[in-house]
């Protein structure tokens, strides 16, 4: 079983297969057999995981694994108490209601590398960032969150998965490393072993002894036994 971290680039498609306008996985990862657990839009940056283990990669993309994600945000405008209020408590996207999630304004990342190409600003509204820890993972959601409650994201990177922190790994963007399931406190899990032919039940014989037992409940209830 193999699982790789990987900082995706800015601009690069989560999937191995050829685009017509946008880099892709192929040029960050050789790998073979391997293949992205969850994904990352295009104009995100950061953690992303791979693995040719299909149980583990369903596993780490389901929420109901409570496997929280990590983001940083760069918002336009400067969100206020009621703004953190609203991402915490949940925000109404029209086709879902979001969880709750744990949100903070932090200082601008000082570790953060510059983006390639750099954001566009609007010269007179400040920016601000945001930590937002979430356990979904749908379509474009931090985006549709802060846009939601007034503050559209600039910038986003996804800094954790779990217990794996991108700052931990040291990864620049488009560097990669081979970490272990452990790490992420999911272990790897089994295949199913395929059922035996020669031991499969006799259907004819589970019938028949289900009739016997129908049969000695009926003659029970009608001499009084419990």
């Amino acid at each position: 079983m193999t699982l790789i971290a990987l900082n995706k680039p800015f601009g690069t498609m989560s999937q191995f297969s050829e685009h017509p306008t946008r880099p892709t996985l192929a040029a960050c990862v050789s790998v073979p057999g391997v293949y992205p657990a969850g994904r990352l839009d295009a104009d995100s940056e950061g953690l992303l995981l791979l693995t040719d283990d299909g149980a583990l990669q369903a596993r780490i993309a389901d929420p109901r694994h409570k496997l929280e994600k990590t983001y940083l945000a760069q918002v336009e405008g400067i969100p206020d108490a009621a703004a953190l209020a609203r991402l915490r408590a949940g925000v109404d996207l029209g086709d879902f209601v979001t969880q709750p999630a744990r949100v903070r304004a932090i200082e601008a990342p000082d570790w953060l590398w510059p983006r390639q190409p750099p954001v566009r600003f609007r010269a007179a509204i400040p920016t601000a960032w945001l930590e937002l820890k979430i356990r979904e993972g749908k379509n474009r959601q931090v985006r549709r969150m802060t846009a939601a409650v007034g503050f559209p994201t600039l910038r986003l990177v996804r800094v954790g998965i779990g217990p794996l922190d991108l700052r931990t790994l040291g990864l620049a963007p488009g560097e990669s490393c081979e970490v272990v399931a452990a790490q992420l406190g999911l272990a790897a899990v089994a295949p199913r072993a395929r059922p035996d032919p020669a031991r499969r039940p006799d259907v004819s014989t589970a019938r028949t002894d289900d009739t016997k037992r129908r049969s000695r409940y009926k003659k029970k209830q009608i001499a009084g036994q419990p």
